[in-house]
């Protein structure tokens, strides 16, 4: 069945797919391991926790499973595609992402709005925390615009802060081209990871942002499908997608526990590479991190944060070899060159 894209299903075969995508405790290769051994939707329905657990070969006592609740839900996802002309990809879909396919435990379904032709394209992930230097913004503006120039698509989340400039950067290259009556056969999109349904922009603020990301040639993407609920836990799995999305993720500028961190931590899981800016170590944004530090080691020492979240620092990265970047040419420059002839540990002299 999933040699064919979604909108050549039947309505029938829609709705099987779209109720597979939806259960959330099951991971992709239980999710493809349900689709080759039930037939249709009524056989997901009429499934039990149990049964479940039993195809799965897997414990699934904390799992929650309403079968016909789970049916109600991806009907009304079906609707909603059909009536806002959502485009569905399959894991197996041609014009799903490459590279996000072969990363571990990827969407089973991607929903998207927009130009999907641009998400096989050259890549670079942009992430960053939501309390931002102006050199940080600068950064992120400039970066990003760059890349559009060179043809490289931008991926980030949509988060206020980094995320959006990154975003803004590329629109604003798409504008000022058509401004100019320039041609933009080559210029690179912004592709926008949301965390939440593909019909709720997350933040409200950034409405306008995601309407031209879409008037620009861009594309918006989430693995949630319209009309579902918003889940704290959505926030780390839409940093997976980003930080598979793409051969490397620049980090512009993130304090010590910053969630772009996670995002970096995935990319280096998925063997991809991981750049910081020079950004993330302008005076200012060194003064963050010092006050985000002493207050992660108070909260650490109380039980409020883990030892993960205190320890996951830029300087860990560093130490580790990221490259330190200080534009979208100079990432250019590092990418072509050997591992290891740039060193970070030769920033770390004059940063710490």
């Amino acid at each position: 069945m999933n040699k064919r894209r979604f909108n050549d299903f039947s309505e029938a075969e829609q709705i099987f797919v779209l109720s597979l995508s939806r259960i959330s405790f099951l991971s992709f290769e239980e999710k493809k391991i349900l689709e080759k051994n039930l037939d249709s939707y009524i056989d997901i329905v009429l499934l039990s926790k149990d049964d479940i657990a039993a195809l799965i070969k897997r414990d699934l006592n904390r799992a929650v499973w309403d079968g016909k609740e789970n049916l109600r839900c991806a009907e009304i996802a079906n609707y909603y595609c059909k009536k806002m002309n959502i485009q569905v990809l399959l894991n197996s879909d041609v014009g799903y992402p490459y590279l996000l396919r072969n990363a571990f435990n990827p969407p089973y379904l991607l929903y998207c709005r927009g130009n999907t032709e641009c998400l096989n394209k050259k890549s670079v992930s942009v992430v960053g925390t939501r309390k931002i230097t102006p050199q940080g913004k600068d950064a992120a503006i400039k970066f990003s615009y760059e890349a559009a120039l060179d043809g490289c698509n931008v991926v980030s989340g949509l988060a206020n802060g980094v995320d959006g400039y990154a975003h803004l950067g590329c629109v604003n290259a798409y504008f000022d081209l058509l401004e100019k009556d320039e041609s933009m056969a080559e210029l690179g999109k912004t592709i926008a990871v949301l965390p939440g349904s593909i019909d709720s922009i997350i933040p409200y603020n950034h409405k306008k942002l995601a309407a031209n990301i879409l008037k620009s040639g861009g594309c918006i993407v989430s693995e949630y499908e319209p009309a579902s609920q918003m889940a704290k836990w959505h926030f780390i799995e839409r940093n997976r997608i980003i930080a598979a999305f793409s051969p490397a993720t620049v980090v512009i500028q993130a304090p010590c526990g910053s969630g772009a961190l996670i995002t970096a931590d995935f990319a280096l899981d998925f063997n991809r590479d991981v750049f910081f800016h020079t950004a993330a170590f302008s005076e200012l944004a060194m003064q963050i991190n010092g006050r985000v530090e002493q207050r992660l080691d108070s909260d650490f020492a109380t039980g409020k944060v883990s030892r993960y979240k205190r320890e996951n620092t830029p300087q860990k990265f560093l130490l580790s070899g990221a490259p330190v970047i200080c534009d979208y040419k100079d990432y250019c420059a590092v990418l072509g060159e050997q591992p290891g002839i740039r060193s970070s540990l030769i920033f770390q002299k004059e940063l710490f």
